[in-house]
């Protein structure tokens, strides 16, 4: 199932383990195939122990090193604090990107390379291939219904020229199976939650983040007329139309949020969609530019479905993206990603 690894038997490899099932089959598989592998946990955040001790665990299971990186305080500069800044400005963040480019392959890369590791393993669902044609490594999607392909459009050719992904297109209940087989304690462990450091919701996380920010206002229609008050601005983004605090029917969404006064317009109208949309802070993985128009299928979201458009570089680090049919629920922040078929082309934040 994992002779693909073959190919990576002389390598020095450092797995990353959070503690979850995912990256623990990792080590495990890199460790059955004779690989030499030490296993790392980041310290990113407060209440973190349960899965440094599960990881240390299987580490110890496995007979192999086990180390613990508190990169915390990157962690927060880089993550957290971005976060709640985006949702203060009225815009949607995409942390789990920002992660992979700042913390998992770049920061802890940069540091696993120093101390002498050719490569960087991680419980990611997605390919990383090289492609002798064009000289470049790429990455293709899963073909397990668990694809993170999306969340890794930020990597450069050097970050992924140092990247293991062993599940590539494993199936998480292959997975457990096997983590079974082996023995290993984490093998029915619960999925984690979408936001690693977020206890119960993001907007208490906030609220508790930033406890001085006085961020209630008003609820106002399209005509500015006062229809109630909210309390806070970090608990809405545009376009969501359920749990608003305030009753005017099923047709009801968020329009718009404006920071400075704090009002929050509610649209009574039909869910607005659009064909078009702008993207900076631009990523492209089988070349270096966009150079020409090109045809992709575009995804707005993580769990969202692919949309025939095309792409067109209107700037230096700004592209157009032109769907081919409207889509709904655009959020500024979030992340459009691009794909030829099953190759990642790259991708870019909303703006």
């Amino acid at each position: 199932m994992f002779e693909n690894l073959k190919c990576f038997e002389n390598c020095n490899v450092l797995s990353a383990m959070s503690g979850g099932v995912d990256s623990s089959c990792v080590a495990a598989i890199l460790k059955k195939y004779g690989i030499s592998v030490s296993g790392v946990t980041f310290k990113l955040f407060e209440n973190q122990n349960n899965s440094i001790s599960d990881a240390r665990n299987v580490a110890k299971i496995l007979g192999i090193e086990h180390m613990v990186w508190d990169l915390s305080e990157k962690f927060r500069k880089d993550v957290i604090d971005l976060f709640v800044k985006k949702y203060l400005s009225g815009i949607t963040p995409n942390p789990c990107v920002i992660c992979n480019k700042k913390i998992k392959f770049g920061e802890a890369l940069r540091k696993a390379r120093e101390l002498g590791y050719t490569h960087l393993s991680t419980g990611h669902y997605a390919n990383v291939t090289y492609d002798e044609n064009s000289g470049r490594f790429l990455v293709k999607k899963s073909k397990t219904s668990k694809d993170q392909s999306y969340c890794l459009y930020t990597l450069n050719q050097e970050q992924l020229s140092h990247v293991i992904l062993p599940l590539a297109d494993t199936e998480k209940s292959e997975v457990r199976k096997l983590a079974k087989s082996m023995n290993l304690p984490v093998h029915d462990k619960p999925e984690s939650q979408d936001i690693c450091f977020v206890d119960s919701n993001y907007r208490d996380f906030i609220k508790k983040y930033k406890k001085d920010l006085d961020l209630a206002g008003d609820f106002v229609d399209e005509d500015d007329n006062f229809l109630g008050r909210h309390n806070g601005i970090h608990n809405y983004t545009v376009g969501q139309r359920r749990k608003l605090g305030i009753s005017l029917g099923d047709r009801a969404y968020i329009k718009s949020i404006d920071v400075l006064s704090k009002k929050i317009t509610i649209s009574r109208k039909t869910l607005p969609t659009n064909d078009v949309l702008f993207a900076k802070k631009l990523n492209f993985i089988p070349f270096d530019k966009l150079k020409t128009r090109m045809k992709v299928l575009a995804k707005i979201r993580y769990n969202c479905e692919e949309v025939l458009s095309t792409i067109t570089l209107i700037d230096e680090d700004k592209v157009e993206v032109k769907f081919e049919k409207e889509v709904k629920f655009i959020a500024p922040g979030q992340s459009v990603v691009f794909y030829d078929e099953d190759i990642l082309v790259g991708g870019g934040i909303i703006i």
